[in-house]
């Protein structure tokens, strides 16, 4: 028998992180998953930076739920429409942004987990460094 209880949350619920033009809610991560992935929803409004380029040792999966997000994989930025899927492995510098004139999401899962720990800091960050205009 599981010691983890089923996770079942209504249309915007979980852990929000509201950072101005970005916003960022936590389904399920840490002690949820056994640390095996962290799972989060990213919105930016129109015409919005995202993070700038980064690399990390997770994989990133990004699965487009509403609208067109632009991403960056290694050198080359492809638009991703609703309903589109990318895995960037871990290692590879990756960024996104909203270059449209509708707001957009992804559906995020970090592999392995412990992404969530750093949410602070980058809320903190973007409060202080809100994102450009795309």
């Amino acid at each position: 028998m599981s010691a983890r209880l089923p996770i079942v949350l209504a249309p915007g619920a979980g852990r929000a992180w509201p950072m101005g033009r970005i916003s960022a809610v936590f389904k399920a991560d840490g002690d949820e998953t056994r640390n095996t992935c962290s799972i989060s929803e990213w919105w930016l409004e129109p015409h919005t930076q995202g993070p700038g380029a980064h690399a990390h040792d997770e994989d990133d999966l990004f699965y487009v739920i509403e609208g067109t997000m632009s991403l960056r994989i290694g050198e080359a930025w492809t638009d991703a429409p609703r309903g589109s899927f990318v895995l960037v492995p871990g290692g590879i510098t990756h960024d996104f942004e909203n270059r449209s004139d509708a707001r957009a999401g992804v559906l995020n899962i970090s592999v392995p987990g412990g992404f969530e720990p750093h949410m602070a800091g980058i809320a903190d960050w973007f409060q202080q460094h809100p994102p450009g205009h795309a």
